[in-house]
């Protein structure tokens, strides 16, 4: 059976009703989400047996974190507690041509001081065979980059595969850094997922011809891109997520995907935002299940792609949906009619 580990932080999400901007908020609604939180709930809710690690505080705002990724199925069991404060971030909806907006409150969480001894790496992986975490996680600290990197040589030693969102955050770390610190990690990565500026960021791997913040895409270039990857960190697959900004509310979302000397690309789905965070989190756990279930490299594209665009429509961070509604989304049922 198969047992895939996620890691890395969970946060209190604190929103203002609908579109209301910071200034106009009188209160806010409060969820949970992170990135590698975020992929283990998808995975969870395909059926996989998908344990989250990290460090909470002990307090009941914490407790409520474990409770709610409990609650979608996730395997809270090797959560560590300790530390006195949850990471928090604040989330501004965009609309039309106003972007959303972020605001992170996470210094000195749990996870942030968490130390090397807190995580028994021999024992979290016991019987697992995929291991996942994204560039956010090593971004929050140096203890959490030196925790990250021996989970990631603890992995490669059981033969674990490996797989990492770059999910590059400038508010969190500089370009240098990221290059300096991913660059170690991306030695033990078997599967490598970025967006179209995430290559260039980190590792200054550039797309010819395309430029993210105007929405233009060259696909010929991201073919570039994602073999640069391959080559310089020997992976087995790169995936590049493809994002045509129209509007705040308005995207078109597709996918490219090498494995081996071979290029793949997923349909394009025109997305009208609900949600859009976690977007990313959720094409890599659909990576990751059709790699799992032994899917073709198109067909766990397509999958990934068809779970992605349904996370926009949800929302939260959370993707709450089913194997058979991205299955019915990949194969072209795309209408939205009522199902009765």
């Amino acid at each position: 059976m198969n047992r895939v580990i996620t890691f890395g932080e969970i946060m209190l999400r604190l929103a203002p009703e609908g579109y209301y901007r910071f200034v106009q908020a009188h209160s806010y609604n409060a969820s949970y989400g992170g990135s590698e939180a975020n992929a283990a709930v998808s995975l969870a809710g395909f059926g996989v047996d998908c344990a989250f690690v990290t460090k909470l505080p002990k307090h009941e705002i914490g407790q409520a974190a474990v409770n709610r990724l409990r609650g979608t199925g996730v395997d809270t069991s090797l959560i560590v507690r300790g530390g006195e404060r949850m990471g928090i971030y604040f989330l501004e909806k965009g609309a039309s041509q106003r972007p959303s907006k972020v605001i992170y409150d996470r210094a000195h969480s749990a996870i942030a001081g968490a130390v090397e001894s807190d995580f028994d790496w021999e024992k979290i992986f016991q019987n697992v065979n995929w291991f996942h975490f994204s560039g956010i996680t090593p971004a929050i600290s140096d203890n959490a980059a030196g925790i990250c990197l021996s989970a990631c040589k603890a992995a490669r030693a059981k033969g674990i595969t490996v797989s990492c969102d770059i999910n590059y955050r400038q508010n969190l770390w500089t370009r240098q850094k990221a290059g300096e610190v991913m660059g170690k990690l991306m030695e033990f990565v078997d599967i490598c997922i970025a967006n179209e500026e995430d290559a260039a960021d980190v590792f200054g791997i550039r797309s010819p011809g395309s430029d993210a913040a105007s929405g233009k895409i060259n696909y010929d270039g991201y073919r570039e891109t994602a073999a640069a990857l391959v080559k310089r960190f020997g992976l087995k697959q790169a995936a590049i997520t493809l994002r045509e900004s129209i509007s705040a509310d308005d995207n078109n979302w597709t996918a490219m995907l090498c494995s081996g000397n071979d290029f793949f690309f997923s349909k394009k789905y025109a997305v009208h935002i609900v949600d859009r965070v976690g977007g990313g989190d959720s094409f890599c756990a659909g990576l990751i299940y059709g790699n799992l279930q032994g899917m073709s490299p198109q067909e766990g594209l397509e999958f990934a792609a068809a779970a992605s665009c349904l996370k926009h429509s949800i929302e939260g961070d959370f993707n709450l949906i089913s194997v058979d509604e991205v299955k019915k989304l990949a194969e072209g049922i795309s209408s939205g009619r009522v199902q009765r």
